[in-house]
């Protein structure tokens, strides 16, 4: 196992993808984390991440240093890298001249991380701070044009720093120095799948329930499908699953889950239909953030009153995953930047009586599906897009009303029949469409028209934490747009979204 210790970085979740697609396990730590839990949890090395903070700044985020006496291999990447050079001796300062993007980094021992890589390679570069003198025990291994310490190493000690980031796309070399950590200094063996993460957390569910009983609110998305079929594994007849039917759902989701789940999976599950009580709560509201308030108040109120009848429930189980809860709040307990509040994060209420259950919360969405599928997950489910929690009511922009809901509903199941039948389903993230607030002026049989406009979504990506939108041959997306404007009443264009993930987010709301 590899522990990581965050620092804040929006980087670290993909240190933890780097580490497990070796096959290893690792475990993300905040820094408040003691030197005598590290030592009880074992691992055989320590990542110390990035993060937004001067290590020379009041209250900058620091572990424990007796984590340089355990004795195990650290590897520090760049703030982590700035924590070890201060903490045991060396300098930080402010740099003169910061550093963000390429850089073209010149190796000057190529042993230790640098094993089998070329004399130069390039680099993601991220800091507007630098070391100014090393530690005693340390030598400078990487040099940039900017950055004189790029790279350092104790190997005695087995203590390495980097100011780059090799976690990136940006580092084409970043997954070799990150495999020359974790296997050749560290000696992990690749002995981490899915089958044996699903063996582990159904001993811990059936150890942390016991005989009691668990509620999960179930969405039909991926995550909470995943959980509810682990759950159900673990616990069998003491879980019980709560679908609530918002009304703002793709056109027939609602018996397909009644029919994977009751009929097929077996999974005590209840059907609560509140479409109008959301309906209702919406009318007239157009601002993002008070239609997700709105629609996680109302889901928690009636979830609440359907949990009630389910007597002595002590756990609520949620399909929480990593990158929920780093797009919500940082792990070291200060905010990142919160974007947009999320149904699974920050839906729960305050005085809930439930234990919460979260047996994804360290996985990541692809390896959620690996999950559903080494678990028995009908196929269709685990390759099921993401799905907001709000429902359609993030891609109705503006007024929410059955009229519209209609619309985005049949636009919705044309624009899916045609992407599975293209066979580009399973290549994107995503794929979606979203009804603008505008009408536009078209002509339709010689006749003026005035009606909705009707924008298409569909990205790539690997973890939702950034994305780009999909070259979707023109022929493709004219064909699409065609059928759209013929054949749903009340749209008459059609436009695409060209824009990635920084500086845009995948859904409009």
């Amino acid at each position: 196992m590899i522990l990581i210790i965050d620092f804040g970085s929006q980087f670290n979740q993909l240190i933890a993808r780097r580490v497990r697609e070796c096959r290893v396990y690792c475990q993300i730590e905040p820094p408040s984390i003691t030197s005598d839990a590290i030592r009880r949890l074992q691992p055989e090395g320590i990542i110390l991440s990035g993060g937004p903070a001067s290590i020379y700044e009041k209250n900058s985020p620091r572990v424990d240093p007796g984590i340089f006496d355990l004795g195990r291999p650290i590897l520090g990447i760049c703030y982590g890298m700035q924590f070890m050079v201060d903490t045991l001796g060396g300098t930080v300062k402010h740099a003169r001249k910061r550093e963000y993007g390429f850089a073209n980094l010149q190796i000057k021992d190529p042993q230790g991380l640098f094993q089998g890589l070329n004399a130069q390679t390039t680099c993601w570069m991220s800091h507007g701070d630098s070391i100014t003198s090393l530690p005693p025990g340390f030598q400078v291994t990487g040099t940039t044009d900017n950055t004189p310490i790029a790279a350092m190493a104790d190997p005695r000690r087995n203590l390495y720093g980097l100011q780059f980031h090799p976690e990136v796309e940006h580092t084409p070399k970043g997954r070799l120095i990150l495999r020359n950590f974790v296997f050749d200094i560290c000696g992990c063996r690749r002995s981490w799948t899915m089958r044996s993460f699903a063996e582990q957390a159904v001993e811990d569910i059936r150890h942390t329930v016991g005989e009691k009983k668990v509620i999960l609110g179930l969405s039909g998305g991926v995550d909470s499908s995943v959980a509810a079929l682990l759950l159900h594994r673990a616990v069998g007849p003491q879980l019980t699953c709560i679908f609530v039917d918002n009304g703002l759902l793709r056109k027939g989701e609602a018996a397909t889950l009644r029919q994977t789940f009751k009929q097929n999976l077996h999974i005590n599950t209840r059907f609560v239909n509140a479409a109008s009580q959301f309906l209702r709560a919406l009318k007239g509201v157009s601002d993002p953030e008070r239609k997700r308030k709105i629609i996680g108040k109302i889901f928690m109120d009636v979830f609440e009153s359907e949990a009630r009848k389910i007597k002595n429930a002590e756990f609520l189980a949620q399909g929480t995953l990593y990158p929920d809860i780093i797009e919500s709040v940082s792990a070291f307990g200060g905010p990142t930047a919160v974007i947009k509040s999320h149904h699974n994060v920050g839906g729960l209420p305050r005085k809930m009586r439930l234990k919460l259950v979260e047996p994804l919360k360290l996985l990541f969405k692809d390896e959620v599906r690996r999950l559903g599928k080494a678990i028995g997950l009908p196929a269709d489910m685990v390759w099921r897009q993401p799905f907001p929690g709000p429902g359609l009511a993030i891609r109705v922009i503006g007024e929410i009303t059955p009229q519209r809901l209609e619309i985005l509903r049949n636009v919705d199941e044309l624009l899916l029949e045609e992407i599975k039948r293209a066979g580009y389903y399973r290549k994107l993230w995503q794929s979606f469409a979203v009804l603008l607030p505008l009408k536009s002026v078209g002509v339709m049989g010689d006749q003026r028209t005035y009606e909705h406009i009707v924008a298409l979504r569909a990205v790539t990506s690997k973890d939702a934490m950034t994305a780009d939108w999909a070259r979707l041959p023109h022929r493709f997306l004219g064909h699409v747009s065609n059928r759209i404007i013929n054949e749903v009443k009340g749209v008459n264009r059609v436009v695409y979204d060209i824009s990635s993930k920084p500086p845009s987010t995948i859904e409009w709301e």
